[in-house]
């Protein structure tokens, strides 16, 4: 039987970039931005995409997708990112859809359509359709990896002392629990060579390393790390390899080739604009039938990736609607979503780099930063700064206190407007020359 509200998701993301099929999956205006961004992209055909990071006219047609506030500025897009409004539609049509006799049309219908989301997923990654799962976010993804890794007493972990919380506290529990060694090791902020982020992780390797977890991207800073070199090295020596992509994935143009990890996890919420709650898990495939899933499954499924999609009754919707997202983020096209956000962020960067007292915990070196960034103002409490921002200019912000430094995360996305940087420059600059308003 053949529902006819079940759409060929394997033709829609075939299709991504020529506009076929978009009136069966969306309403006529929701489709028609999507349309919108083709069209204007194929007018731009042949034009670099850091020459079109500057053009205002091209983005205004990508600002135009999101239904957001402006009463808000919001520079906390690290955490979670708000979605086109052809992901918004499509999670409320497939809600909507699962709850026309659900058992049935929720497993037998819709869940099985994510396959091409799978597939969709691998490409944008580069790696084989066979080594994505899709989870709920990075966090199920790297714990997958932590606790499903066999590990022995007396064996160490390796990690920076920058890397996200949560993943640290699942390894001290493993410690705790386990009996392993968590090396945590600093690394330099901000440093003029990428390269010497790569040094401490070799400094610190002993006979006993079994495992190196290290970001792609650090949230905290935005400092993007030499994953491949770090990689490359940690292999030679037998070791595996975990990369936190939380931040990553989507915001910057690369494969999985260019990294060389054996294992990746990544939230699709963030720079994908997939629905909340969503993420990617990358095995390698000769590994998966060694790194066990999070909840038990069947045997059978030892070597295969679904096993650890294995979670219990959850909605098809928010795992569907993530091929739109595919569909918005190959619209616009991988390198020039990159250039552009590279572009606002030196944008605000360049503005406040010479005012006095104002600090930068993150490189102006294309290759160690994108989106993210993390500025300072010396003698003044980025969390007061943070809330003052909010409560009298409603500017949202992301203080950061870290035992090694501290500052405010700043992080545009593609629908912010350069009006909003200007007004978050402005107050940075006051703040910074005449201080908190008492």
């Amino acid at each position: 039987m053949k529902d006819p509200l079940a759409v060929d998701r394997r033709k829609f993301l075939g299709s991504v970039g020529k506009g076929v099929g978009l009136m069966a999956m969306s309403s006529g205006v929701v489709a028609s931005l999507l349309e919108s961004v083709e069209a204007k992209v194929r007018a731009v055909e042949g034009v670099s995409p850091e020459s079109l990071a500057a053009d205002e006219d091209f983005w205004a047609t990508i600002q135009q997708s999101f239904s957001i506030t402006r009463g808000i500025v919001n520079l906390n897009n690290g955490g979670v990112s708000p979605s086109p409004r052809i992901v918004t539609e499509a999670f409320v049509r497939y809600t909507w859809q699962q709850e026309d006799a659900t058992a049935y049309t929720m497993w037998q219908i819709l869940e099985p359509q994510s396959e091409t989301v799978r597939a969709g997923l691998a490409e944008i990654f580069g790696c084989d359709t066979e080594e994505i799962a899709i989870t709920r976010n990075a966090s199920e993804s790297l714990e997958t990896l932590l606790f499903g890794l066999d590990l022995k007493s007396g064996d160490e972990i390796l990690t920076t002392t920058q890397d996200y919380g949560r993943m640290i506290n699942t390894l001290k529990q493993r410690e705790r629990r386990e009996g392993l060694k968590l090396n945590l090791i600093p690394i330099p902020i901000a440093p003029k060579d990428i390269n010497d982020l790569a040094t401490p992780f070799e400094r610190a390797i002993t006979p006993r390393t079994k495992m190196i977890m290290m970001a792609h991207q650090i949230n905290l800073t935005g400092q993007i790390m030499p994953v491949r070199k770090v990689c490359e090295m940690a292999r030679a020596r037998g070791i595996e390899t975990i990369v936190d992509g939380a931040h990553a994935f989507a915001q910057f143009d690369f494969k999985r080739d260019d990294l060389q990890c054996d294992y990746y996890g990544s939230s699709l919420h963030k720079w994908l604009y997939a629905p909340k709650g969503t993420g990617l898990l990358y095995v390698k495939k000769d590994k998966i039938p060694k790194v066990w899933p999070l909840m038990a499954s069947d045997e059978k499924q030892t070597a295969d990736i679904r096993k650890y999609e294995e979670i219990g009754t959850h909605s098809a919707a928010m795992k569907l609607a993530i091929g739109e997202a595919i569909a918005f983020h190959n619209a616009i096209g991988g390198k020039r979503k990159e250039a552009r956000l590279r572009y606002l962020s030196r944008y605000w960067m360049n503005t406040l780099k010479d005012v006095p007292k104002i600090g930068f915990n993150t490189s102006f070196d294309d290759d160690q930063s994108c989106a993210i960034a993390n500025v300072k103002v010396d003698g003044i409490d980025p969390v007061k700064i943070g809330s003052y921002l909010m409560s009298k200019h409603k500017i949202f912000t992301t203080p950061i206190v870290h035992p090694e430094f501290t500052g405010i995360r700043i992080t545009p996305n593609v629908y912010t407007m350069l009006w909003e940087l200007d007004r978050f420059c402005k107050h940075m600059t006051e703040i910074a020359t005449k201080g908190l308003p008492s």
